[in-house]
């Protein structure tokens, strides 16, 4: 997809496909849900949704395509939305369609029910969505949408439970893969975890002396953009009800060791959240520590490629004593600026976004820090940009493994052919890329740099790594139907 959504420099990057918030007991739950996802946008640009409840008109929804600042700050738009209690989304899809037909697909999704609406946003990717979508077809149930969300709905309605909360509750048992689940009745906000606790769910408290609401989000940084305050992360396995009687928790599925997907801690999350009670920004340059010491090279500046391989690129500078330094510079302005560019302007490609300081460059031995290499175009055209301006020599280091196996809970990954990693060895990678060295952190030093002293458990992984592994802690049924191949076992 190369229209204003996404640039040639972001096809080759990992997607997460979106992120939820939700706010009760607030004076305008529009407003707070607006600024929530609009700090939460890094993790869908596609498009976002907006349902909330009030007394007197009832539920009311608003779905739009582009980003928040483009579509949900204008009055009359935030004037259909009143109420003290709503839910949002921003998606960057990974299942269902594209496109401008498609904003049937954009979530919240909302249910009329007999006890009363519902709607759910969810981040994530149901693995027996396919299944679950024939078995309900069959038994008469209409999908309006093509998302793998909606089977939740259509599941809670067959329910014979006697409210929401425990029609969700009777849904989610059939559901496989990883959701982290932000729902809303017309009294209450309700949070759900998967059992494994793939995706991120953070709980905080909106200023007791303004509002004194609660809110739900997919990251601390959106409750910092409200002025609110963190609470405790959502734990794996967990759904909490919040009502006018405070915040009550269950515990719907059986318990199981919890498997986070750990790419949160190198890309997908911004890096002023906190997760795990660890600050991401940390974290990532903690793993650039981790680099320096595990691929070391004699270099003459260390520069990342911006933004998400910044704080990578400060901890191997700190670590190996290599000056930093900005030597790639990012264009903050390319977006509805190139809705039509010319063949000419297209076949730029990443210089639309990034720009190398020559007169910093020029003779130097460079080590570029980059945060993953997926399909190995944009390494390709950064290299060739770098030595256009007259590096002596192009150094890659890449803060992950290599991505060598697709995602499928919540992730934008192309099919496992189109990987690099998945077709050459790490040498033929660097001849590919023509770089004069490439190393990537390993995945024990990956799991040093995030916590983990010992580095992964191989009998019992701490998080979840299939994209680096192969290891997929949640069997992805459909996928394996249409042909998909594990990893033959050792």
């Amino acid at each position: 997809m190369t229209d204003w959504r996404s640039t040639p420099f972001d096809d080759d990057k990992l997607h997460e496909e979106c992120g939820v918030f939700g706010v009760v007991g607030v004076s305008s739950a529009a407003n707070f849900t607006a600024l929530g996802l609009h700090a939460l946008q890094h993790r869908g640009q596609e498009a976002g949704g907006i349902v909330v409840h009030d007394p007197e008109q009832g539920f009311n929804s608003e779905r739009r395509f582009g980003y928040v600042r483009d579509t949900f700050t204008s009055q009359d738009v935030m004037d259909r939305l009143p109420g003290p209690i709503g839910i949002g989304h921003v998606r960057y899809s990974t299942s269902g369609s594209k496109g401008a037909t498609a904003i049937r697909d954009v979530q919240p999704f909302f249910g009329e029910f007999a006890m009363g609406g519902a709607a759910i946003a969810h981040n994530g990717n149901i693995t027996n969505a396919d299944a679950l979508r024939r078995e309900l077809i069959q038994s008469g149930s209409i999908f309006q949408s093509s998302s793998d969300s909606e089977c939740i709905i259509h599941l809670m309605a067959r329910s014979l439970q006697r409210n929401i909360p425990e029609r969700m509750k009777d849904a989610l048992r059939r559901v496989e893969g990883a959701f982290s689940i932000v729902a809303m009745t017309r009294t209450k906000l309700i949070g759900v975890r998967d059992p494994l606790g793939v995706r991120p769910l953070v709980l905080g408290r909106v200023d007791p002396e303004e509002d004194g609401g609660w809110c739900l989000a997919s990251e601390t940084c959106a409750l910092d953009i409200i002025g609110a305050t963190f609470v405790r992360e959502i734990e794996p396995g967990e759904m909490v009800v919040i009502s006018d009687a405070g915040v009550t928790s269950h515990r719907p599925f059986d318990p199981r060791k919890s498997r986070f997907c750990i790419f949160e801690h190198v890309y997908f999350s911004r890096p002023d959240s906190i997760l795990g009670g660890r600050s991401v920004y940390e974290t990532r340059e903690a793993i650039g520590r981790e680099l320096a010491k595990e691929a070391p090279v004699e270099a003459d500046l260390v520069c990342p490629v911006p933004d998400s391989g910044t704080p990578a690129a400060i901890g191997y500078s700190l670590e190996s004593g290599i000056p930093y330094a900005m030597g790639i510079i990012r264009n903050q302005y390319v977006g509805r600026t190139f809705i039509e560019p010319s063949e000419s302007i297209r076949n730029m490609g990443v210089r639309l976004k990034l720009n190398v300081n020559r007169a910093l460059i020029r003779g130097k031995r460079v080590i570029l820090v980059d945060d993953s290499v997926v399909r190995g175009t944009t390494s390709r055209k950064i290299k060739e940009m770098i030595l256009d301006a007259g590096a002596a020599e192009v150094h890659f280091r890449i803060a992950s493994p290599p991505t060598a196996w697709p995602c499928f809970y919540g992730v934008d990954t192309p099919q496992r052919e189109k990987l690099l990693a998945a077709t050459m060895t790490a040498e033929e990678m660097r001849a590919h890329l023509g770089v004069d060295s490439l190393r990537f952190i390993t995945l024990d030093g990956l799991y040093r740099a995030v916590g983990e002293a010992g580095g992964r458990d191989d009998a019992s992984p701490q998080y979840c790594d299939a994209c680096f592994s192969g290891d997929y802690p949640v069997s992805p049924s459909d996928q394996i139907t249409n042909g998909f191949q594990l990893k033959a076992a050792e």
